[in-house]
């Protein structure tokens, strides 16, 4: 990793000040404007967000730069939020280095201007691609310059509208025991598994579960040392998986993977135009479909580097048109039959991504049953159905949900799902680095709209009680009629 030189602290208090005062030319944060709420006597803040990753912090600072007050609550200790420090394993990000991520249309909050300010124009130039564990650094700068109200070590376990569609209750665990806080609205910023988790084939249910696991799940791969590893996928993350598995000492590492080839272009990257990202959610369903349908058809290649990090080990093996068709354990280790044979591994890391899965997520009881999908809205063409795009929530325009059955669960549009099943309706704007500021500040004016018209009476009454005066009356003198003016110029 790339260290600093001794100019490095007073170079970063350099860029800190330059970024203080292009707030205050920019009066961010916005004076605030919203009326304290309460229900039942109890106070209410504006809006929570689950999760303080990079979404939950665009998430953040886009509603204070319009005066809307958020508190965000994350089951993480500080410095571990989101998973670039914990189930993340690859070595640098795969998104080019010269995106600005979460920065909000702000030069000196971007990642270039905090390396930059380390470590120099030259380490900038010389560097290929971001290294993970330095983005994970400069989310907790970010977090720090913006002051960010964050409030770790605290799960949400429950999430319930409440009765007069005024607001949501969320049920908290904390180091301190159990609680609860009422927001007017609701941001889930919960990542890539945001409404569910791990897809998990069944074929593992044949397997104690100490010998396999998903490659989203937070495990020593230290343990893996002098062991026969299969990882089942090709993608980014499977990768990650068995590089790290090879680092560790793994004996072998047999990647079994279903296609007969590799992708090799990134289609999602050809699709990210600001036209894509301002225009997706006005699209047509048929459009907003057949693009998100496609990419997932086409899949997304893992990237070059990631590749050759497997590669380059002599105990690895890339193994082609390999679906699993059954699993039999076999002592302490397991037989996995393929259509190009057997094979023997001691440990069975799968990488099958991710799917919406509302019973793995007890905290959303409250609503999960509720909530209309694009399966009760959208019926695609013969030969186009895809599960992931039919179990993805059909959402607003500033991210909330609606309900299945009107009436039947109100107050459920107070939740805004700010986290990847947000891509068909809205585009790849709710999680990944491209356009992340984009969807922060589509979030942030719909939240304050909504505000603003809910708030109406109150605003309204601000407005003609207001009485700040432009002018006092001694700024002139008023004149003469004129024949009076007349009368005394002809006087003598």
């Amino acid at each position: 990793m790339t260290t600093s030189d001794p100019a490095s602290s007073s170079s970063l208090a350099a860029l800190e000040a330059r970024l203080a005062q292009d707030l205050e030319y920019l009066g961010w944060p916005a004076r605030q404007w919203m009326p304290a709420r309460q229900a039942g006597g109890e106070p209410m803040l504006d809006v929570a967000i689950v999760g303080g990753g990079q979404a939950g912090l665009a998430a953040s600072v886009a509603l204070a730069q319009l005066g809307v007050r958020a508190v965000i609550f994350d089951r993480s200790p500080a410095g571990s939020e989101g998973p670039w420090a914990t189930t993340a394993r690859m070595e640098t990000l795969r998104s080019p280095k010269e995106l600005t991520g979460p920065a909000l249309g702000l030069p000196a909050l971007t990642f270039r201007a905090w390396f930059e300010a380390q470590f120099g124009l030259e380490a900038w130039t010389a560097m290929d691609k971001i290294p993970r564990l330095q983005w994970m650094d400069y989310l907790v700068w970010y977090r720090r310059v913006m002051g960010v109200d964050v409030r770790n070590n605290t799960a949400v376990t429950g999430i319930q509208p409440l009765p007069d569609a005024t607001g949501v209750r969320l049920a908290l665990r904390t180091p301190g025991g159990e609680s609860s806080v009422l927001a007017r609205r609701l941001v889930l910023a919960t990542g890539r598994d945001g409404l569910g988790g791990p897809a998990v084939p069944a074929f593992v249910n044949a397997l104690p579960r100490s010998q396999w696991a998903h490659s989203s799940d937070e495990m020593d791969y230290g343990r893996l040392k002098g062991l026969r590893v299969g990882v089942i996928g090709a993608g980014s993350s499977a990768m990650d998986s068995a590089a790290t598995a090879l680092e560790a000492g793994a004996h072998s590492v047999e990647l079994l993977i279903r296609r007969t080839d590799l992708p090799r272009v990134n289609k999602g990257k050809g699709a990210g135009v600001p036209g894509l990202t301002q225009g997706h959610y006005d699209l047509p369903d048929e459009l907003k479909w057949r693009i998100r349908h496609y990419i997932n058809v086409l899949n997304v290649p893992p990237p070059h580097g990631s590749t050759l990090r497997v590669s380059r080990h002599p105990n690895a093996f890339f193994n082609f048109g390999c679906p699993v068709l059954a699993i039999e354990p076999k002592g302490e280790a397991m037989r996995v039959s393929t259509p190009k044979g057997d094979f023997e591994f001691d440990f069975l890391i799968v990488s099958t991504g991710f799917k919406v899965d509302w019973p793995n997520r007890p905290e959303f009881d409250g609503i999960a049953a509720h909530v209309r999908t694009w399966k009760d809205r959208f019926q695609p063409a013969p030969g186009d159905e895809d599960q992931e795009l039919d179990d993805s929530p059909d959402l607003g325009p500033a991210f909330e949900f609606k309900e299945r059955a009107p009436g039947e669960c109100p107050g459920l549009g107070r939740t805004h799902c700010f986290c990847y099943p947000a891509a068909l309706s809205h585009g790849t704007v709710s999680g990944d680095i491209p356009a992340i500021s984009d969807g922060a500040k589509r979030l942030a004016s719909g939240i304050a709209s909504l505000f603003y018209r809910e708030d109406f009476d109150h605003h309204w009454a601000n407005l003609e009680v207001f009485a700040e005066p432009e002018l006092f009356g001694d700024e002139w003198t008023p004149a003469l009629p004129p024949q009076e003016r007349n009368r005394e110029e002809t006087e003598p």
